[in-house]
């Protein structure tokens, strides 16, 4: 082969391209893999921040517009005020699940516990009837025994309720975090808005501030629909544990608003309420209490679909698959990110499609 062949020639220098090309993508993934290993600690906090920017900020500019425009001021106060609003019922709920809690071990005090002997009628069950039977004889004779028989299992469960004690401590730090992050981020809004619009352009040029428009108008969808509901909700239900003189009002006030967020409902803990003040008080506090908690109840039911129709062409069903879907797999994150996810893959699907206007929801 001649020393100056020029196929050979391009073939070398073609090579050598596609190596230098693999070395600069291998040298920038490993940069983005560090990186992003570095920020992921932030990742929940930052996108919280963002969420309450985007769902506060009609509120902030309320509050900027009344201060005469000052609006490094106003943030100040919207983040203290915000705090205030979070902290004051976090501590009264936190407070009161740990006076719950303590009541329920003294109640169940293995030294002060009795158990009644099992009915003859459980060795009819089938198939587990023997164990049960044997294990409830066991623990109404020597309740000690038969803690420690089964303590492997407490032991685990206790384990696995500690993680998620631990979690929810770390969650609700970084929360009150990001509410003062979002706090820098109020005066900065409008510019933020732009360059989030200048980025969905650079993505896609025709629709691309379309989808940033629509990840906005999501978030205040999902903010007022699920977790304005959800503690509205609560508030109601607390109030009327409260008066009625229920015990454990924190912890049921509790329930009834992380049941609501992650989309389980109320009925888990105010069917039993009700049916259990038709056995615990006056007839005519039961009354009382029933009329009063059976709306509570269903408010979610008839605001949630008005509340999340307006200002938003995807379908309620959309949004719901998001919320209950994102919630699962990424916790309290995912509430947000689920339905943005779902509402832009709408929207694609309806252009694809070719519909210019998407199904009335």
């Amino acid at each position: 082969m001649p020393a100056d062949d020029p196929v050979a020639s391009r073939r070398d220098r073609l090579t050598a391209t596609w190596i230098e090309l693999a070395i600069r993508l291998g040298v920038l993934a490993f940069l983005l893999y560090w990186a992003f290993i570095l920020v992921r600690p932030f990742i929940t906090i930052a996108i919280w921040s963002i969420v309450l920017t985007v769902a506060l900020d009609p509120a902030y500019e309320w509050v900027a517009a009344r201060m005469g425009g000052r609006r490094r001021l106003a943030a100040v106060l919207f983040t203290l005020l915000s705090l205030l609003i979070v902290i004051g019922p976090a501590t009264w709920l936190l407070l009161g699940l740990i006076d719950s809690l303590l009541t329920l071990s003294q109640q169940f005090d293995p030294t002060v516990l009795a158990l009644p002997p099992p009915p003859d009628a459980v060795k009819g069950w089938p198939l587990i009837g023997e164990p049960v039977y044997e294990f409830w004889q066991l623990a109404s004779t020597n309740l000690k025994e038969a803690l420690a028989r089964i303590a492997p299992l407490l032991k685990t469960l206790g384990g696995a309720l500690l993680a998620v004690g631990t979690e929810a401590g770390a969650g609700a730090i970084k929360f009150f975090i990001a509410i003062i992050i979002a706090g820098f981020l109020y005066p900065q809004a409008p510019a933020l808005a732009e360059a989030a619009r200048m980025f969905g352009r650079r993505i896609d040029s025709e629709r691309g501030e379309e989808f940033i428009r629509l990840a906005g108008t999501t978030i205040r969808v999902v903010a007022r629909g699920v977790i304005g509901i959800s503690a509205l909700q609560a508030f109601l239900a607390g109030l009327g544990v409260l008066v009625a003189g229920v015990p454990g009002a924190s912890l049921i006030t509790s329930a009834v608003l992380i049941l609501g967020i992650i989309q389980i409902g109320p009925s888990v803990v105010i069917i039993p309420l009700i049916i259990w003040s038709w056995f615990s008080m006056e007839t005519t506090l039961a009354l009382l209490f029933t009329v009063y908690m059976v709306p509570v109840n269903l408010l979610d039911n008839v605001l949630r679909p008005f509340l999340m129709g307006r200002g938003l062409q995807t379908p309620i069903v959309v949004i719901l698959i998001g919320v209950i879907g994102g919630t699962l797999s990424q916790g309290i994150t995912g509430l947000f990110l689920g339905p943005i996810v779902l509402a832009v893959i709408w929207q694609l699907l309806v252009a694809w499609v070719g519909g210019e206007k998407q199904p009335a929801s």
